[in-house]
């Protein structure tokens, strides 16, 4: 048997080609857990009612989930709950308030002992499947945000995988092709499996839905799983690097893939791969997203006349009394563009084989000064939702009938990086034309605090940041609106002007007194190469810690015509 390293979307390079991380090691870790949602509900509301999922324990070959001390706690009392489980075995809660005239408050606590186990795996499933049990043949269906039957799904998943010998080598193959297919967008326009293959964008429910849509397409059982993660981040040693992941705190959609001598096992496309990390609480799976909606589902009956949306707000706290993280990876020669972290798999397998992308070529400072520079220049990771409130965000409310109306659980995150603490932070450009800057932008929310702000930019040395080639303006701090969301901060360059030739640049945050900020970040790298997110502590030399994200920023200024 062969080796085989699977696929997703995680990080870190020093090529621009292909990218796999064979890791072992594991995670084991108590959370305690706690989600608070307070509800303010309209004066027109007649019946108000809330639906949740409990989070049961859960196994598989990499990722297990055992959960104690559940409790769901509802003030006031509501007038009428009920139990159920429903035709995918999530054991659902319902719950009702007639004439609400007070904040509901609704406390979900657990303890969850989570572990991820990534020791080597053996399958020896063959493709195509042939031995489907009923449970996996209902996750071959094709629905709205899941069309396995349409041509066009089914001729690019039958492209991928024409060849394979194997379960795991389809997978792998069609996995690949979703990472360095797609780029993450937190609000895509739709949240289904044709936006994505049309457009290569999307959020954890677009990766999920189209991954799920080529996989079921070629007859292999895919469900979708709902949970939530958490923001505590953890090391991946890599040599003589360390590599830092981090998810957001809140909700997330990721897939499971039936094989028939493995069973369910967890696959995460838009941030992991065979496995998905500790920080994850499983809570509830399904045939897509628009079926996997009753775990935060918020219904209510209304008086006629004007939409009576009630006011809503969900916290998650969680803490960790034990937390043993230990996790190595080993770069290999072969897979797709964009990285992948993934546990050693005994399979036949097809390796991957990417051409490395050209780098842009450098121009002598000679050369650039005698260029005419009069064309505007924006370039950047520019897509992040602004002024959003995330503690309140959910909605729309969508009617359901007469005078009944309802508003689903959504996956919008706070997904940020509080950089004015005690380590420094780096960001990555590439430039394929001359520039004459003017401006950096990032995406900031200010928390509070007092100093100055300004931006760095510094040349590449060896994938690394090197030498200062320019400082903005400094930013006072009281200069910068205090308001909900992230929104750009713009940072002067033009009192130099400095001109810069194609090529790599980083971006680093300096400040002096003591400002709280947080700067926005994209799942992935949307824009730029995966090496391309830095940080060092006051402790380190060298800018030897990468990020698995990237930063949100605009590049401004004039380019060449």
């Amino acid at each position: 048997m062969k080796k085989f390293v699977m696929i997703c979307l995680l990080l870190f390079s020093i090529t621009a080609y292909a990218e796999n991380y064979l890791i072992n090691g594991g995670q084991e870790t108590r959370i305690d857990y706690e989600m608070v949602q307070q509800i303010e509900p309209n004066p027109a509301i007649n019946k108000l009612y809330l639906t949740f999922v409990k989070p049961t324990s859960y196994q598989s070959p990499t990722y297990n989930q055992r959960i104690t001390n559940l409790n769901f706690n509802f003030i006031p009392k509501p007038n009428n709950q009920e139990e159920y489980t429903d035709k995918r075995g999530n054991q659902v809660i319902k719950v009702v308030w007639s004439e609400p005239r007070t904040t509901i408050k609704t406390i979900i606590s657990l303890t969850a002992m989570n572990r991820t186990v990534l020791n080597e795996l053996s399958t020896r499933s063959t493709f195509p499947l042939t031995n489907l049990s009923p449970d996996a043949k209902q996750y071959l269906t094709s629905t709205e945000q899941v069309p396995a039957s349409d041509p066009q799904i089914v001729a690019k998943a039958k492209e991928l995988t024409a060849g394979a010998k194997t379960e795991f080598d389809a997978v792998q193959r069609i996995l690949a092709w979703v990472i360095d297919h797609m780029h993450y967008v937190l609000t895509p326009q739709d949240y289904g499996a044709m936006y994505s293959f049309r457009s290569g964008k999307g959020n954890c429910q677009n990766y999920s839905h189209l991954s799920s849509a080529l996989m079921r397409a070629v007859g292999i059982p895919s469900r979708v799983v709902n949970g939530v993660t958490l923001k505590k981040p953890y090391n991946v040693t890599m040599g003589n690097r360390i590599l830092t992941l981090k998810m957001a705190e809140g909700r997330h959609s990721w897939i499971e893939v039936y094989f028939e001598d493995l069973g369910w096992v967890p696959f995460d496309p838009q941030q992991t791969a065979l496995f998905v990390s500790n920080r994850f609480i499983r809570i509830e799976a399904g045939l897509d997203n628009n079926e996997t909606t009753q775990d935060g589902l918020i219904r209510w009956t209304q008086s006629e006349g004007a939409l009576a949306t009630p006011k809503f707000e969900e916290v998650i706290e969680a803490s960790y009394p034990q937390d043993q993280v230990a996790l190595n990876a080993r770069k290999q020669k072969y897979g797709p563009r964009k990285m992948l972290l993934v546990p050693t798999v005994k399979a036949t397998f097809t390796r991957l084989e990417v051409a490395p992308e050209p780098e842009p070529e450098s121009i002598d400072q000679d050369k650039l000064q005698k260029l005419t520079y009069s064309n505007p220049y924006l370039f950047g990771n520019l897509e992040f939702p602004e002024d959003v409130d995330f503690l309140s965000s959910r909605g729309p409310a969508e009617k359901e009938g007469a005078a009944t109306y309802e508003m689903k659980k959504n996956f919008l995150v706070e997904t940020a990086e509080y950089v004015t603490s005690g380590a420094q932070y780096a960001q990555v450009f590439v430039l394929q034309k001359p520039l004459k800057l003017g401006k950096i932008g990032l995406a900031l929310h200010k928390f509070g605090g007092n100093g100055q702000l300004w931006v760095e930019i510094m040349k590449d040395e060896n994938g690394m940041p090197g030498d200062i080639i320019s400082t903005s303006d400094f930013i006072p701090l009281d200069q910068i609106p205090f308001k909900s969301g992230y929104f750009w901060v713009d940072f002067d360059f033009k009192r130099d002007w400095p001109v810069l030739s194609p090529g790599r640049y980083w971006i680093a945050m300096g400040f002096t007194g003591s400002p709280i900020i947080n700067w926005f970040y994209s799942y992935g790298k949307p824009v730029g190469p995966e090496d391309g997110t830095r940080y060092k502590t006051v402790l380190d030399t060298k800018w030897s810690r990468s990020l698995s994200y990237e930063f949100n920023y605009r590049v401004i200024g004039l380019t060449t015509p």
